[in-house]
């Protein structure tokens, strides 16, 4: 369970960092701004994957291993 909240965690970071990237430069990478209801919302989401991303990191650190 520690491993996938792990995954999940770096994909939603990942993600996120990306997002952001896409907005202050214009690359066309990431999927949040592929998302159509999230249109004009693109930074939000992605500081929300962010910090969703250091959430379940949080979360896999207290879970014991094993």
């Amino acid at each position: 369970m520690k491993q996938f909240l792990e995954l999940l965690g770096f994909l939603a970071l990942v993600q996120g960092a990306m997002g952001l990237i896409h907005e202050f430069t214009d690359w066309h990478i990431g999927l949040v701004q592929r998302i159509g209801f999230l249109d004009g919302y693109e930074i939000y989401a992605s500081v929300t994957l962010i910090v969703l991303a250091i959430a379940l990191f949080a979360v896999a650190e207290s879970q014991q291993s094993g």
